[in-house]
């Protein structure tokens, strides 16, 4: 088979193993993306395989330059990737990417023991946590809604309509009393 052919069968293959399944993406026929891990999870972290020409002959090219993964460190990253790169050696010569995902999803753990989030969002977020206990007891009070007795909603359902609107008018004057009062008063 020429290696358009395996990837053709790959990437029907992809496509039907990973249908619905929120953390793979298809870039490109040639290009896919899987997030391992859950999102929110601190140690998640993207892949990304995009096939060469003679590819599964020749190795994939293994990405992990995603912004997605912008809290792992680059040594965390190059330790990822050269273990991805060993398990592309073995497997050289045979569909791949569903292997590797897969190697990677059973090795999240070990390929994550020594990551520690970059220490800008370490920052921001104690920045958050310092300062909202002294934001948070007054904000709390006028965060409460005020209290209406039954006779004042329904006071106020008097005055609007069905969808909650007052009606057109209702805070206009009314010039001919206005006017008959204003009369009055000059005589």
């Amino acid at each position: 088979m020429s290696a358009n052919e395996d990837q053709e069968m790959e990437l029907e293959a992809l496509r039907s193993i990973y249908e619905g399944d929120e953390s793979f993406r298809e870039l490109s026929p040639v290009s896919f993306q899987y997030r391992i891990g859950e999102n929110g999870d601190p140690k998640a972290f993207l892949i990304e395989i995009s096939w060469t020409e003679t590819y599964p002959q020749t190795p994939p090219i293994i990405s992990m330059n995603a912004f997605f993964n912008n809290t792992i460190s680059s040594a965390v990253k190059q330790s990822i990737l050269a273990k991805l790169q060993e398990a592309v050696e073995v497997n050289l010569g045979t569909a791949m990417t569903y292997t590797l995902f897969e190697y990677a999803k059973d090795n999240k753990e070990r390929f994550m023991e020594n990551h520690h989030p970059i220490n800008s969002t370490t920052s921001i977020s104690n920045i958050i946590s310092v300062e909202t206990p002294n934001i948070g007891p007054s904000s709390k009070k006028k965060d409460k809604k005020e209290q209406l007795s039954k006779a004042q909603k329904r006071k106020l359902a008097d005055k609007t309509d069905h969808k909650g609107e007052l009606p057109r008018g209702w805070n206009w004057v009314d010039v001919v009393k206005l006017s008959k009062t204003g009369s009055k008063d000059d005589e």
